[in-house]
């Protein structure tokens, strides 16, 4: 991988365990990702994203990704086609909805 970079070496290594199949491989082997570099994922800040996100359009696990990226707090990177900045979003309008629904 060559070194450490800005997302941190524990990152880079558990993605690539993650793709590779050393853990759990459910939705990860039906994943457009596998097979692909990891670097792909985690572009140097201010760097393009869309090549990353268009490997994720029409994915079959890409919904499996994005909620296992939620569940885990992944803090770089794209899961399930959205960038750290876009789930932040998503967890936001989430938790306003929890607490909508629970007034």
């Amino acid at each position: 991988m060559g070194g450490e970079n800005h997302w941190g070496k524990e990152s880079t290594v558990e993605i690539v365990e993650l793709m590779s199949g050393m853990e759990d491989r459910g939705w990860q082997a039906r994943a457009n990702c596998m097979g692909v570099d990891p670097d792909l994922f985690f572009p140097e800040r201010g760097a393009s994203t869309r090549e990353a996100k268009e490997v994720c359009r029409g994915c079959v696990a890409r919904e499996d990704c994005l909620e296992y990226a939620l569940d885990n707090g992944e803090k770089f990177g794209i899961w399930g086609g959205m960038s750290e900045r876009e789930r932040r979003r998503l967890r936001r309008a989430r938790a306003i909805e929890r607490r909508a629904q629970a007034s």
